[in-house]
């Protein structure tokens, strides 16, 4: 390795082993989403539930377009959008109402929602604000009928913990959820509007993160924080997390809907490399003095000529494929019904000569993602299924002979490559100009931009970064001033660990299955109600779950369902042995009440006496084995013992009195 070499962190970090982050530059900071669960949203009464789309009673549809700023701006990733021509549904429930389909004015913050988030800024140690103002933010991607969302500042100045240094806060926002994306249509986008509304809590770190890992550890400890408070929802989507991140040499970059904090470091990680790969091929194609031509029509490589001949295209006919590539003659037959006619339409062939990119369009970049799937991710933007390149030709049915023809048409030389797009003309020529947009930037370094969260911890490209000229004050909803005088800060669930094991008994393992599970406030709510301790913990954690391994569908079991149940066993009217039948007849059908369950069940308990019965008649069943084995008959007998009470009894109950009436035949 040259000196130069040594000297470049770009290079130092590409070697085995886990890169020089402090090198690199590596800066990141994270942007923490969370749902509250609060009885009614935002900005209406409406509840917070969500609701299977099929449940839905009404629709309809809206376009939206960016507007300027009070400073007469618009915001880039806004006008963006904006080019990118659809229609926008609906879904309206009987849970929804005028506000979220924005034939309403928005009505006052939410009190509750208000005073969960000062609970929040309690535990991040953020300083409230004295007055909340609500601003509008300008969003066109469907995801608010508005065309904005609603957001406001509660509190900013705190820090969290970590094992590498302070991480401090920014700001903790509450804002609007935005609506649920149900499907892609032919005429653009289909939203639910159960989740629209929905309060959320924003928290933004300073970008004082330097390394992956400590990323994933701040996540955590937020993410700890915000369960504290026992008023956040829970389940997939309900918390996402934004993470910003940048090298020395590269940009920021903000990566979206991040789902698992599992993924955090391994997304913080790959987009590093993937920005010190860009870095890397920006300084290629420097030294090889790489630009990017004009979009050329090529379709006449792929087409037959007589297709395309002047006196076809005057009568209007389409071109006609004459190539072995399924894309591209999908592309160029789809103007035709298949029996000659036409449908209008006119599929087309473009193509960008990239002078000097040769190699360096399909140079890997992460896992799966090179610089070819960076063009394409901007070619799909504008309604094309991708790009073809030349560093991966000939291949999909394009023969050497049209990579050949290829070139030729865009006069690209030794050294060159070329990039193509095949679908309806409208639709190509966007996006080839879309892809060698992008092509350009390659040649500068790394684009800032808003990049979306695959599964697989690499990203996507989403659309610019936006700017400042996307917010403007909301004009329908008056400033509230916070009230601390009721603000309590909440327990810990690290602390509440500890006085599980101490005030209840629980042992180290279910005491933090309870204190971090989504049934933490109803263990304390049952708890405070009589209910054991080890009963309610055993029953939220280990029963649900093994209830769920047996497919039953307990996530149709409510609250009340459970409280219901637990206070059956602790007033005595249910064994805690019934407790999975009834648990199991409530998800099943969960209009019963605790009561009709019992009483449909037959679950009711038995006095002492029909318990003396019943093992009375089972030890003179088995005299022999009662004379034989004494007490070693014992488990055999038991479990017989409780088949013939099926469940009705207590099995202490029946224990003690198997084991009398053994005894006294021994």
């Amino acid at each position: 390795m040259s000196a130069d070499a040594d000297r470049d962190p770009t290079a130092d970090a590409g070697g085995e082993g886990s890169p020089d982050y402090e090198a690199l530059g590596l800066v990141a900071g994270l942007e923490i989403h969370q749902q509250l669960d609060t009885e009614t949203k935002l900005f209406c009464g409406c509840p917070t539930e969500l609701r299977d789309p099929g449940e839905s009673t009404r629709s309809f549809t809206r376009y939206l377009h960016p507007t300027r700023s009070e400073l007469g701006e618009i915001d880039e990733a806004a006008l963006e959008e904006s080019r990118v021509e659809r229609e926008f549904e609906y879904l309206g429930y009987d849970t929804t109402c005028l506000v979220e389909e924005d034939d309403e004015p928005p009505h006052r913050v939410d009190a509750e929602a208000l005073e969960v988030t000062l609970e929040i800024a309690s535990l991040l140690d953020v300083d409230p604000v004295d007055q909340v103002h609500v601003m509008r933010k300008i969003v066109i991607d469907g995801s608010n009928t508005s065309g904005f969302q609603r957001t406001m500042k509660v509190a900013d100045d705190g820090v969290v913990e970590t094992d590498a240094g302070r991480v401090r806060i920014e700001d903790l926002m509450l804002e609007e959820e935005s609506a649920q994306r149900v499907e892609e249509t032919d005429e653009g986008v289909r939203y639910s509007l159960d989740r629209l509304g929905i309060p959320l809590v924003e928290i933004g770190t300073k970008p004082d993160i330097s390394t992956p890992e400590q990323a994933r550890e701040a996540a955590e400890r937020i993410g700890m924080l915000l369960r504290s408070t026992g008023k956040v929802k829970r389940g997939l989507g309900t918390i996402r997390q934004d993470v910003n991140v940048s090298i020395e040499e590269g940009a920021r970059v903000e990566i979206k809907g991040v789902q698992s904090l599992d993924d955090i470091d391994d997304i913080v990680a790959n987009e590093v490399r993937r920005q010190r790969e860009l870095v890397r091929i920006a300084r290629e194609l420097g030294e090889r003095d790489a630009s990017v031509g004009d979009p050329r029509d090529v379709t006449d490589v792929f087409a037959d000529s007589e297709a395309q001949s002047a006196s076809g295209r005057a009568s209007g006919q389409s071109p006609r494929a004459d190539t072995d590539s399924g894309v591209i003659a999908g592309a160029l037959d789809s103007g035709s019904d298949g029996d000659g006619s036409d449908d209008g339409s006119e599929g087309a062939v473009m193509a960008v000569r990239l002078s000097g990119f040769d190699g360096l369009v399909g140079r890997e970049l992460i896992p799966d993602r090179r610089l070819g799937t960076e063009l394409s991710d901007h070619a799909k933007r504008h309604g094309a299924g991708g790009i073809f390149h030349t560093d991966e030709l000939p291949a999909y049915g394009i023969t050497e002979a049209e990579v050949d023809a290829l070139r030729e048409a865009v006069d690209a030389n030794e050294g060159d490559a070329v990039a193509l797009v095949a679908a309806d003309r409208e639709t190509a020529e966007v996006a080839i100009d879309a892809a060698a947009e992008r092509a350009a930037v390659a040649v500068e370094g790394v684009p800032e931009e808003t990049r979306g969260a695959n599964e697989d911890a690499t990203t996507r490209y989403l659309r610019p970064l936006p700017g400042a000229a996307r917010m403007y004050p909301e004009t329908d909803v008056p400033p509230v001033e916070p009230d601390l005088a009721d603000v309590e800060t909440p327990e810990l669930l690290t602390e509440r660990v500890d006085r599980y094991e101490e005030e209840y008994g629980l042992d180290a393992a279910l005491a933090e299955q309870v204190a971090y599970g989504e049934h933490m406030p109803l263990f304390e709510r049952v708890v405070n109600d009589g209910v054991d301790p080890v009963l309610a913990a055993g029953t939220l954690t280990g029963t649900l779950t093994q209830l769920r391994r047996d497919d039953v569908p307990v996530e149709r079991l409510t609250d009340d369902h459970l409280a219901g149940a637990l206070q059956a066993v602790s007033d005595g009217d249910l064994p805690q042995e019934g407790l999975e039948d009834l648990l199991t007849a409530l998800a099943e059908d969960p209009g019963l009440s605790v009561e009709d369950a019992i009483e449909q069940e037959d679950l009711g308990g038995v006095d002492e006496a029909a318990v003396r019965e019943a093992v009375e008649a089972v030890v003179e069943r088995n005299a022999d084995q009662v004379a034989e084995e004494g007490m070693g008959a014992f488990s055999a007998l038991m479990g017989q013992a409780m088949g013939e009470l099926r469940g009705k009894a207590d099995g202490e109950t029946v224990s003690d009195v198997l084991r009398e009436a053994i005894q006294r035949r021994s």
